[in-house]
């Protein structure tokens, strides 16, 4: 049985093609990938990310605790920011990559991949030792929806309480009001563009939903799946944990390296290995590539240089906004470099492509 969202019955409403998402039933498209695409690039989109794991971390010990488990300097944060991180194994391979929110010292609240949950919560349970510190799993009881877009903020601000659409990217507020109801906003964004993330409980999702819908539909604000959540996101180089980061691509690799803090004095999990793969460099380099040859470069697709074959494509697809066949590309770090020309293996068939400077896509700010 696959889980639904609390807003499964509102989107089916819009003609949702829904998939079988990591176990999850959601919304692939409601329109087209293209036209939601185009949306976001141009005015808004709102997405059902409610199948996100939202994960408490509080008590005496919970900085010390998440300064072992965590690769960024949690030290860093203040009340009401927010940080990029992610997990390690000892070797260097990646956990997950997650957005860590400062509530207050010593009360976090972690943002985790739908499809690590079980995971995530077994590793974090796993390394509590003796810390003061409750780790509670609190995805259930919290839906989430990304309003995303130049529009963004003028439609937020129609129906939210003033302070939300001056936050400054990566804060939140605690607790504010979005259409009459009580919620947890956030700046973020994993579209390349301007965005707001509202964390609600999950009976008041439908209300904030069609509210957030009625609100921008002036604005040009539609719904929007995972289509072209994912085309979006890979456009402006995001990483996605199973394709450009997984146990067996570390961050360095997976080119979130800014994200990994070795210099912190905490000996967090994972720590030697990614010191080592800083100051040697990485066998392995992560680069967008533009195929020469008529072909889509997807998921897996082996890459070659002549008859050896240098490594694979994490994600690829024909860019909605640079009408371009693209992706990127995991290879042996001495043929990364801008302007070489490589082949990628799509079905039977060697096509020429190029390495190429990434993201593929900047907002202009």
């Amino acid at each position: 049985m696959l889980k639904r969202t609390p807003l499964f019955h509102a989107y089916e409403t819009f003609g949702a093609k829904t998939i079988d998402f990591g176990g999850w039933e959601l919304p692939v498209q409601f329109s087209s990938i293209k036209e939601e695409h185009e949306a976001v690039r141009t005015k808004a989109g709102l997405f059902d990310v409610s199948h996100m794991g939202e994960v408490e971390v509080k008590g005496r010990d919970a900085l010390p605790f998440l300064q072992r488990l965590l690769t960024n300097d949690i030290s860093k944060l203040t009340d009401g920011k927010i940080q990029y991180t992610a997990m390690c194994y000892e070797d260097g391979g990646t956990v997950d990559d997650l957005l860590v929110y400062q509530k207050e010292k010593n009360n976090y609240l972690l943002v985790i991949n739908a499809s690590n949950i079980e995971k995530d919560l077994d590793w974090l349970l796993s390394h509590q030792d003796e810390d003061d510190v409750s780790i509670i799993n609190v995805s259930d009881q919290i839906a989430l929806l990304a309003l995303q877009g130049p529009l963004a903020r003028d439609i937020i601000n129609d129906v939210a309480d003033e302070e939300v659409a001056s936050l400054k990217p990566f804060t939140f507020l605690s607790e504010t009001v979005v259409t009459q109801k009580e919620v947890l906003v956030s700046r973020t964004g994993y579209t390349g563009e301007d965005g707001f993330e509202i964390y609600c409980q999950a009976e008041d999702a439908v209300h904030i939903w069609s509210s957030l819908l009625e609100a921008g539909k002036s604005k040009g604000l539609i719904p929007c799946g995972l289509g072209a959540r994912d085309t979006l996101r890979f456009e402006a180089r995001l990483p996605l944990y199973g394709q450009e980061l997984s146990k067996d691509i570390s961050p360095l690799e997976g080119g979130i390296g800014f994200a990994v803090k070795t210099e912190k004095e905490i000996d967090f999990i994972g720590k030697t290995a990614l010191k080592q793969q800083k100051e040697a460099g990485t066998e392995r380099k992560l680069v967008g590539i533009e195929m020469i040859d008529k072909g889509i470069p997807r998921t897996d697709y082996p890459v070659f240089s002549g008859e050896e074959q240098i490594g694979f494509v994490t994600t690829g697809t024909q860019s909605p906004t640079l009408k371009k066949n693209i992706g990127l590309a995991l290879i042996q770090s001495p043929l990364a470099t801008i302007g070489t020309e490589v082949e990628v293996q799509v079905r039977k068939k060697r096509l020429k492509a190029k390495i190429v400077a990434t993201p593929f896509y900047k907002r202009a700010k």
